[in-house]
């Protein structure tokens, strides 16, 4: 692994975990759906984080998580986060819309 890619996941592994921290924070203070929802991606996108320093370190095998050769958790993983981002954002501009 080289320095950069290593800074580079120490960086969001950093900036990962104090916007995490906050998230939950905010949860315990919000029953906002919207807010949830954009909470709840935040959280999966720590995740993915975390898993992939995991399998970069070599502490995960590269398929931890595959049917047929299809590696399912990484694509969830990799594509949850914006869906609940926009299902939150979608949400907030629905009861704008009503009100």
């Amino acid at each position: 692994m080289e320095l950069g890619e290593l800074v580079v996941l120490l960086s969001r592994l950093g900036i990962g975990a104090v916007g995490t921290f906050f998230a939950i924070l905010l949860w315990s203070q919000t029953r906002d759906v919207s807010w949830v929802l954009v909470i709840i991606g935040t959280l999966v996108a720590y995740v993915d984080v975390v898993l992939t320093t995991l399998e970069r370190f070599g502490l995960l095998p590269g398929s931890y998580f595959e049917i047929s050769g299809f590696p399912v958790l990484r694509v969830v993983l990799t594509n949850l986060p914006m869906l609940l981002y926009t299902l939150g954002f979608i949400t907030l501009l629905a009861r704008r819309r009503v009100r």
